[in-house]
């Protein structure tokens, strides 16, 4: 029983330590905009939690006082609110929305912009229309900026009368501001939902950043595609009306994918690949979403389109000519 005792302890410990060094990042983070302020801040946090420890006994009377600066913290960090008036990068500048009569959906805000590299590029916003009945799949974009445990997911959404559309859940990002890893996990950057062209979105990833794109073609019925497109068509128009914060555990590329398929089929399960996403595909490949014809190490070589999405950048027909090579599931 001692034992058990002392080892709640140190697992107490270690839980209320990490929630002030929580607390203190969160502060100097999202705090005041005042470095010398955010520091001193973040160190009266640290200092509020510790002092209980030092001076009181027992420690199951000086632990809940020593959590209380960091449940205020908390308590705060959970009122600041996103907003959608910020002087946003020209790629983030809109939100879109949609409006839907039947079957046809017009939605404003495309993203189709001619990169001339990441950074310069011609600006094109475009209104397009949809018709959901000639929805005929749905693809799955996995690219990797570097490590292999992590990627970035971008649905895409496949038309036979059309060029398909791609919808990437991304960082809302501030002129002069970029993406931190760090600051993804605190209140630094809104959620925006980028509805573009394929040649925009992974052609900007494959040949202007460098990035290893794989594309898998989904088993998704047109049906079930459709009730997830018009979710995410409902979702995109609530951020342009709500805005709501981007997190980079819980609301992110990725997460963002399963809440929205969630929201139309509550009975998919959490799955430990939706966080390390670089292993999505073998969550795919279990539950039958891809051609499981092949070995998973064949589908794979056979889904990378890095070189044909810097091969195809400057075709009109990109989204053609980029799924020359990845199989199609049985059944699409």
């Amino acid at each position: 029983m001692r034992a058990l005792r002392w080892i709640a302890i140190i697992l107490a410990g270690a839980g209320g330590a990490a929630f002030a060094a929580w607390s203190a990042l969160a502060l100097w983070f999202d705090g005041p905009a005042s470095r010398p302020l955010a520091g001193l801040s973040a160190a009266a946090c640290i200092a509020a939690a510790l002092w209980p420890l030092v001076s009181l006994r027992p420690l199951t009377r000086a632990l809940p006082l020593a959590l209380l600066p960091c449940a205020l913290v908390l308590a705060w960090w959970l009122r600041l609110p996103p907003s959608n008036g910020r002087a946003w990068l020209p790629d983030v500048a809109r939100t879109p929305t949609a409006t839907q009569e039947g079957a046809i959906v017009t939605l404003d805000g495309v993203r189709n912009f001619d990169y001339r590299s990441q950074t310069d590029y011609a600006e094109h916003w475009e209104t397009r229309r949809y018709d959901l009945d000639a929805l005929r799949g749905l693809d799955l974009f996995v690219s990797f900026w570097g490590p292999t445990l992590y990627a970035h997911t971008i649905m895409s959404f496949d038309f036979a009368d059309g060029p398909p559309l791609a919808v990437s859940i991304e960082t809302r990002k501030e002129r002069g501001e970029s993406y931190s890893a760090v600051r993804g996990f605190f209140r630094q950057y809104e959620l925006v939902y980028v509805m573009a062209d394929e040649r925009d979105v992974i052609r900007l990833r494959a040949r202007f950043r460098g990035e290893r794109v794989m594309l898998y073609r989904l088993a998704t019925p047109p049906e079930r595609a459709r009730a997830l497109l018009e979710q995410y068509l409902r979702e995109a128009s609530s951020l342009a009306r709500s805005p709501e914060w981007y997190n980079a555990l819980t609301q992110n590329c990725t997460t963002g994918i399963w809440r929205n398929v969630r929201a139309i089929a509550p009975q998919v399960r959490l799955d430990w690949r939706l966080i390390a996403n670089g292993a999505l595909d073998e969550l795919l490949y279990e539950r039958g979403l891809v051609d499981t014809r092949l070995p998973l190490p064949e589908l794979r070589v056979l889904s990378d389109v890095t070189e044909a999405a810097r091969r195809c950048a400057d075709r009109a027909d990109f989204s053609a000519c980029i799924r020359e090579g990845p199989p199609l599931p049985p059944g699409r």
